[in-house]
């Protein structure tokens, strides 16, 4: 894996999912003058206990934060206003949605450009690495600094979902919430 030049930060499991199976997840965001965002994502666990989507086609698909997937949420602007949901499954293939508001006016993106995504599977670990432009996601590209919530969703074995952020929202897991939005990036 390429080093990262930002820091690691490990996500919060939401106590009530708590799952043996991880151990944690750690993330690296790094925004590119050029307008590409790169996430990536450190699984830590024994992986025959989480269950990993097989490899499919890098397609564009809906539900995949059902199963095991990692997720980032683009806030250009106020974290109350409009912001995008991008989620990038194990398996390759991946989703982009935007949002005019709080869970408000949801709408699939279409892009150009699909994200492009390299996972590494290790009996102790799973690494993803995500890379999007940032040019045709409204209003992103051109914001000064960008509002993040960085998320995962892990299935057990057993198909229980565990679910992580950077920060959770006060009441059940809401990766939507504006209180996640907790890490700015700027240009």
């Amino acid at each position: 894996m390429t080093p990262c030049k930002s820091d690691w930060t490990a996500l919060a499991c939401y106590p009530t999912t708590l799952t043996d199976a991880v151990r944690g997840i750690d993330v690296c965001v790094e925004r590119d003058p050029s307008g590409l965002l790169a996430v990536r994502y450190l699984l830590r666990a024994e992986m025959l206990h989480v269950r990993v989507p097989p490899a499919q086609p890098a397609a564009r698909a809906d539900g995949l934060w059902k199963h095991t997937c990692f997720e980032a949420f683009i806030a250009p602007g106020p974290a109350d206003g409009g912001y995008y949901e991008l989620n990038f499954a194990p398996s390759s293939q991946w989703a982009i949605y935007s949002f005019e508001a709080y869970r408000k006016g949801m709408s699939p993106t279409e892009i150009t450009a699909p994200p492009e995504l390299a996972v590494r599977r290790f009996d102790d670990r799973l690494e993803l690495d995500a890379a999007i432009d940032l040019s045709e996601l409204k209003g992103v590209r051109e914001a000064r600094t960008l509002k993040l919530a960085v998320t995962a969703v892990v299935e057990d074995d057993s198909g229980t979902l565990s679910y992580w952020a950077l920060k959770h929202a006060p009441g059940k897991p809401d990766f939507h919430h504006q209180d996640g939005f907790v890490l700015e990036l700027p240009q």
